[in-house]
């Protein structure tokens, strides 16, 4: 407690020019994930196959997975850059304390009066009214996206009403939960003193495990039919792969995907030590012969058997710990709240966003750290599955659906390291120990033939 108070006495000082910070650091992390994109940018105008693959992906299928990143990499440097300008207007024209006046103002003209008043009510209208303002900004980048660059890769199976209406549940949703949650985080605030970082993570913590809890049975209904997968050869290989490794399996069922995308994927739910639910999408059924997909099942099961999941669980736990401890040093910080133009009160919600914009430039960090983390796991799940047999079916699957998704063949090293959450593909092969029994020939399959007759690209594993 010590450390604390001698933080916030240090911290609280009015010579700290916050709003220079903020922008200063903003500018840094774009400028250096521009520069990353850059190298990536080059790695994707190759025309060259990597060469472990040259057997397997014809020159027609590599050029166009690679004017797909293109588009991709184009996209995500126009939106991150729109982020910037945006982020940076709301912090040189005061919008914060404007927008929570207004907050107050709509409260208290038109809300009901059995309606509690006061800062945590101001704080919710506040903090969803900014929801609803951000979905509706973003929304030409999310048209653009699905309905402009993904459809003209063939990927997007959405319709205009479909993704409209997932939007609408998307906020109903955050509401519905996020009332209950936002209040009883600035309640537990209001209510503990300066040992409130303990009481909330341990409601956090309890939140958390209760939605991995609910979201399979309430959420995911809400947006996709799922069903059980019918009785044949990959149910009961499923089952018994299951019942090989102990997994508590108590549901097996098949999403429906392919309304909205003609990605693919599977996985698993449910608390440690409780009974799970595997969940795969019916476009992997529809791309993937039996055994790829008992493979892909098999890398997932490495996972839970190599506790991956319950690690990352910890980790994650210990992050948000540590998250609000530190808040505790700013949230009274008078400098800071008054920098931003809050200077008669001093809005816990304001303060938990002054928070993170301060703390942003260690989020690199943690990022590039959690990256490498999941690499590191992802290659234990693949020698899992290796172990237990399906190196061959493995690497096929993982080939398939690099075609089939048009995902980026080859990365540049610092790029990759900084963004992806999973190895690329020659490095995959290489691990399990893939070679190619193909040979090299002027008939392969065409990008219509690989892509497109075969329902379109999946998820990466």
């Amino acid at each position: 407690m010590d450390l604390i108070r001698n933080l916030t006495a240090a911290l609280d000082n009015p010579t700290i020019e916050w709003k220079k910070y903020i922008l200063v650091f903003s500018a840094i992390e774009f400028t250096l994930e521009s520069y990353l994109l850059a190298r990536q940018y080059s790695v994707l105008c190759s025309k060259k196959i990597p060469k472990q693959l040259e057997k397997e992906i014809d020159q027609e299928t590599f050029d166009k997975s690679q004017k797909y990143g293109q588009a991709k990499a184009k996209f995500g440097v126009v939106k991150s850059a729109f982020s910037l300008l945006k982020n940076a207007y709301v912090i040189v024209k005061d919008i914060l304390p404007r927008a929570w006046g207004l907050s107050a103002g709509v409260l208290a003209t038109y809300a009901p009066a059995w309606m509690p008043k006061g800062e945590i009510a101001t704080s919710l209208v506040f903090i969803f009214g900014f929801q609803i303002l951000e979905t509706i900004i973003d929304l030409p980048f999310g048209l653009y996206y699905h309905f402009v660059l993904e459809e003209k890769f063939g990927f997007n199976k959405q319709t205009y009403s479909l993704y409209f209406t997932d939007k609408l549940k998307g906020i109903a949703l955050s509401i519905a939960f996020g009332v209950p949650i936002g209040a009883g985080f600035l309640k537990i605030i209001q209510s503990t003193g300066n040992a409130f970082f303990l009481y909330v993570w341990v409601f956090m913590l309890a939140v958390q495990l209760i939605g991995i809890t609910i979201y399979p049975t309430l959420i995911v209904p809400l947006f996709n039919k799922l069903t059980p997968l019918e009785p044949g050869e990959l149910k009961e290989r499923v089952e018994g792969l299951a019942k090989r490794l102990e997994f508590p399996l108590a549901e097996l069922q098949v999403i429906d995907g392919s309304k909205r995308s003609a990605h693919s994927n599977a996985y698993f739910t449910g608390l440690p030590f409780l009974p799970k639910k595997i969940v795969i999408y019916d476009t992997l059924l529809e791309k993937a012969e039996t055994k790829e997909v008992e493979a892909v099942l098999a890398h997932e099961l490495g996972h839970w058997k190599m506790g991956h999941t319950s690690k990352l669980l910890g980790i994650s736990s210990g992050h948000l710990f540590f998250m609000f401890a530190l808040f505790s040093v700013f949230i009274d910080n008078k400098s800071l709240y008054e920098a931003f133009g809050f200077f008669a009160e001093k809005p816990i919600v304001i303060g938990f966003l002054l928070f993170n914009d301060v703390l942003s430039p260690t989020d690199a960090l943690v990022k590039f750290g959690m990256n490498a983390l999941t690499r590191k796991f992802e290659f234990e799940a693949d020698e899992f599955s290796k172990r237990l047999g399906y190196a061959k079916e493995l690497a096929g699957s993982l080939i398939k659906l690099q075609i089939q998704n048009l995902s980026s063949m080859d990365a540049d090293p610092w790029y990759s390291s900084y963004h992806y959450s999973h190895p690329i593909l020659t490095e995959r092969l290489k691990a399990v120990g893939w070679t190619s029994e193909k040979k090299v020939s002027s008939d392969k399959p065409k990008i219509g033939e690989s892509v497109e007759a075969n329902g379109g690209p999946k998820k990466d594993l």
